[in-house]
């Protein structure tokens, strides 16, 4: 029982090719995981039945760039590693997105050495950045969930599918529970 039941034989459909086309893009956005340290495991958790990524058509990970229209770094990047990241995203196809996950990725979190980039988005455009360390699971469903709402928002790609990077930054969506029993130092 689809839509199929509800048409007859002889109705037809009326829309815009603009929503069509921003409809299909929105539910078939494919990630490409740079899972470098402890994100990753929360980048996994996504696809488990818990969380579910695949209700917003990004279950589908790919490994090749070619394939791939979202970039998830997840992790601390090293300057070794950084010209392998520029590579991939540059060999993604147009229009392509970039989420920057957890602490490490945006900030450099707290491992402010000279091997670490301080932030991807000094050699990479970022969209969306996933605050925390390591964030949740439902904070990278958020930011998949904020990079539909663009795609929805922006209509077709500009010609020669460039754009600029969106910048947003998420906020927390959960309060953390109080401790069960109260906590005292030095008593």
């Amino acid at each position: 029982m689809g839509i199929e039941a509800a048409l007859t034989a002889d109705s037809f459909l009326t829309t815009q090719l603009r929503r069509v086309v921003n409809w299909a893009r929105r539910s078939s956005i494919w990630p490409m995981p740079f899972a470098t340290a402890c994100c990753g495991i929360e980048l996994m958790a996504t696809a488990c039945s818990r969380y579910d990524v695949a209700r917003f058509g990004a279950e589908a990970m790919r490994f090749s760039p070619r394939q791939a229209d979202l970039l998830i770094v997840a992790g601390r990047v090293a300057i070794k590693t950084l010209p392998v990241l520029q590579r991939i995203y540059l060999q993604m196809a147009e229009p392509r997105w970039v989420i920057s996950m957890g602490a490490c990725a945006s900030t450099g979190g707290v491992f402010d050495t000279y091997a670490v980039v301080q932030g991807v988005d000094q050699f990479i455009p970022v969209d969306v950045y996933i605050p925390g360390c390591p964030p949740r699971p439902e904070m990278l469903i958020e930011g998949i969930m904020a990079i539909q709402r663009i795609i929805d928002q922006e209509g077709m790609p500009p010609p020669g599918g460039k754009r600029a990077p969106l910048g947003i930054a998420l906020q927390p969506s959960y309060v953390p529970k109080p401790q069960p029993v109260g906590l005292s130092v030095g008593s």
